[in-house]
């Protein structure tokens, strides 16, 4: 009895704000691993939420990051909404080398010049934790508008950073929902590998 209570009392203490954005962020980041073009929107809608959390929070890069993916999550829409007249949907893709080469300096540099700044000028929390995980995110971000099947694989080391992050700063909620995205980025991993390799199979079997 006094666990339920317990669990009820910390229910009620969740911020509606909080609760909104993780319910539509599970729900994008879930249609996204399954290749689903209606993540987007759902998308724009927890980004908008979670801007306003982070900055009350005083997570200035992430609060920045969710501007950032305002933007792509537009573009990523209308990214995934163009195809060939033989595709039913916009192919995944890999990375290249210089792409991932390109992407790891961009985002120690990011981390160096971002961190240091947050330091110098704001009182952000983690400022060199929380540059380290923008500048992932970006990439990560960039790749999923793209389709290149890496995005997962980045979005899983990140997710667990950002659990630890998210729990030293009591948003239990948020720390629960960037858990459940570590499983949900493996399983999107899965799917895209499963789309590209059937895409591919279809290419080599399609009459010239």
């Amino acid at each position: 009895m006094n666990f339920i209570l317990t669990v009820t009392d910390w229910l009620k203490s969740q911020s509606l704000l909080e609760v909104s954005g993780v319910i539509s962020g599970i729900l994008c980041v879930y249609l996204a691993a399954k290749n689903n073009i209606w993540s987007w929107p759902l998308a724009i809608i927890s980004v908008s939420i979670y801007t306003i959390i982070f900055f009350e929070e005083k997570l200035y890069a992430d609060t920045g990051l969710q501007i950032y993916f305002l933007f792509t999550n537009i573009y990523g829409w209308y990214f995934w909404s163009r195809k060939s007249s033989a595709e039913n949907k916009t192919p995944v893709t890999f990375a290249s080398k210089k792409l991932i080469l390109l992407s790891i300096v961009s985002i120690l540099l990011f981390t160096f010049l971002l961190g240091t700044f947050l330091i110098k000028s704001t009182d952000a929390s983690f400022p060199f934790i929380d540059s380290f995980c923008t500048a992932c995110s970006l990439v990560a971000q960039f790749f999923l508008a793209r389709k290149i099947i890496e995005n997962w694989l980045i979005w899983i080391f990140v997710d667990i950073i950002y659990v630890g992050v998210y729990l030293m700063k009591d948003l239990h909620l948020t720390a629960g929902m960037y858990a459940l995205y570590i499983f949900i980025a493996a399983m999107g991993y899965i799917n895209w590998k499963r789309d590209y390799n059937q895409s591919e199979l279809s290419n080599k079997t399609r009459p010239l």
